[in-house]
């Protein structure tokens, strides 16, 4: 087994850890705070080739394979979970599944357009009523002529303030239950679509667009389906799949920030006439600490390694996101506690960090989700 990384991939990785903490880092506090997403990096990460890194060239993507897009999301999640989680939406839910799912004149139309920045995708899936159980969606597409009328709400669909284009969710026959979910490619300026944030303030990813969508009597053409009719619940929970890459190496890289915090203060910090990085529990905590980070990362390399390889991928994927957010977590809260009364303000980020690996551990599947899938990878499903 070879763990050395290409020189390619080194270059990507070189590159996106010096965007994150030259252009990203000195603005995330300012972001995080106000509650704004800092839309000046999208047209930059477009220049830079992130948006669409895992897309063929000839849709104006990089071509980059998944281990280094895994890097890309490590690197950005080390620094800012809000910028790495549109790049995730952007990318995995909304590119990737146009790349694997469209016609090639929808691939032709918006690929581009994505890659480029010009454009920001969201991915309207969750409902009021359908979070884990996507088959209880109460949308609906009626269909009437050559067009579908869609009715119904989203929420919590990231990037859906800003964003171009949709794909969005509904059902031809809410009886049908999966089997009647159909996917559309909708611009989110047409008539009948409304977005608006949501209510409240998020625990973490602040600086995240998190948006209301209300589907009014929005009249779609036929063409605008991705997939065929009744294949809307295959679209889904493939971009889940590769979303929840995006997600284990974004929380990946919370928990990298989270020990290279530590250590830097652990160093710095004297009590009781020593350096705390001198204590036995501080070090027996560091050494849990780089345990977890390095298990991770194995698991979500290796996730991204069998997707480059064509192999099945659910169950590393699952087991990834599984763990890297649980240990990510571990990390976030033993770091807080570490800085003490430092950590417990934004004075230093491990309290962002903190706050931001919660959502990880939701977005995507929640870990009980994730530990779901895994176990009826391992023994089926009965019926």
């Amino acid at each position: 087994m070879d763990f050395e990384l290409t020189s390619e991939q080194k270059a990507i990785q070189q590159q996106a850890r010096q965007f994150a903490q030259q252009e990203i880092a000195p603005i995330t506090r300012e972001a995080d705070e106000i509650g704004e997403f800092p839309l000046h990096l999208v047209k930059r990460m477009g220049e830079l080739g992130f948006l669409a890194g895992p897309i063929e060239p000839d849709y104006g993507g990089s071509g980059m394979d998944y281990l280094s897009y895994a890097l890309l999301c490590e690197e950005l999640g080390r620094v800012d979970s809000s910028v790495r989680g549109f790049l995730t939406v952007h990318t995995s839910l909304v590119s990737l599944c146009i790349r694997e799912w469209g016609t090639e004149e929808q691939k032709h139309y918006y690929l581009p357009r994505l890659a480029k920045g010009e454009w920001i995708g969201c991915y309207a899936l969750t409902e009021p009523n359908a979070g884990s159980d996507v088959a209880s969606m109460e949308s609906t597409a009626t269909e009437e002529g050559d067009h579908y009328i869609l009715n119904g709400e989203k929420i919590w669909i990231t990037n859906a303030i800003s964003a171009h284009a949709a794909i969005v969710f509904a059902s031809r026959d809410i009886s049908a239950r999966h089997k009647g979910i159909c996917a559309f490619l909708v611009a989110t300026d047409a008539p009948g679509f409304h977005r608006e944030p949501m209510p409240g303030k998020e625990l973490g990813h602040r600086a995240s667009e998190h948006a209301h969508i209300t589907l009014k009597n929005c009249r779609v053409h036929k063409s605008t389906l991705l997939g065929a009719p009744g294949e809307g619940f295959k679209v889904a929970m493939s971009a889940l799949d590769r979303g929840r890459l995006g997600v284990a190496a974004g929380a990946l890289g919370i928990a990298q920030a989270c020990l290279d915090a530590c250590i830097d203060f652990t160093k710095q910090r004297h009590q009781f006439g020593q350096r705390i990085a001198d204590f036995q529990m501080t070090q027996a905590s560091l050494a849990n600490m780089v345990s977890d980070v390095e298990a991770a990362r194995l698991l979500v390399y290796r996730a991204a390694w069998l997707k480059d390889q064509g192999l099945p991928t659910t169950k590393a994927t699952s087991i990834a996101k599984l763990f890297a957010t649980e240990a990510a977590m571990k990390a976030a809260s033993e770091a807080v506690l570490m800085h003490g009364n430092r950590g417990y303000s934004n004075e230093y980020p491990v309290e962002r960090y903190y706050r931001d690996i919660k959502g990880l551990q939701i977005y995507e599947g929640t870990s009980q989700i994730q530990r779901i899938i895994i176990a009826r990878e391992l023994v089926g499903r009965s019926g």
